[in-house]
């Protein structure tokens, strides 16, 4: 494995025409989507404190180190920077690069915030392969049906209803 897999600031970029389907400004691919995740994920792994991570000498491991809601918060720093490169898209006073590059950033703070609830993107991807071939409108009105009779009847909760991604969220003081 590489030493740094991620660098915010690394610009470099292909041409249009280095590689069939490739979009102009669009960093290098050499692998699969899910293979960088997968790697970044195993890299974020060991910056955890529990695998020797040095919050002096990786900014990932400082992040987890912070918490929580240090992660949650460069998550919605990131989110905004994303939003606003769309929104100078949009109006023509942007590049797709910019869009590409807070994406990625978004996409890698997302990573940690997985990384720290023992998650991984593995987890994510499976979600999104149940909802392959749902159409969003009926799973959204399903989701409020559901909700609905779970207000009404509290007690009657039926585990076929629930979420089933993944772990379920701990509770405060629970191992």
């Amino acid at each position: 494995m590489r030493a740094a897999i991620y660098d915010p600031t690394n610009t470099s970029t292909i041409a249009p025409e280095a590689a069939p389907g490739a979009v102009a400004g669009a960093p290098a691919a050499t692998a699969s989507v899910d293979d960088t995740l997968l790697r970044l994920a195993a890299l974020i792994e060991t910056r955890k404190p529990a695998h020797g991570g040095d919050p002096a000498r990786s900014y990932v491991a400082r992040l987890l180190h912070q918490g929580p809601d240090a992660i949650l918060k460069k998550i919605a720093e990131e989110a905004g920077e994303a939003l606003m490169a769309a929104k100078d898209l949009q109006h023509g006073h942007g590049s797709a690069q910019a869009l590409v590059g807070e994406m990625a950033d978004l996409w890698f703070h997302s990573l940690i915030a997985l990384a720290h609830f023992g998650l991984s993107p593995a987890d994510v991807t499976a979600e999104l392969a149940r909802r392959e071939g749902l159409s969003g409108l009926e799973e959204k009105a399903l989701r409020k049906l559901q909700q609905r009779q779970q207000e009404q009847h509290p007690q009657e909760q039926h585990p076929h209803h629930q979420h089933q991604s993944g772990p379920s969220p701990q509770q405060p003081g629970t191992p």
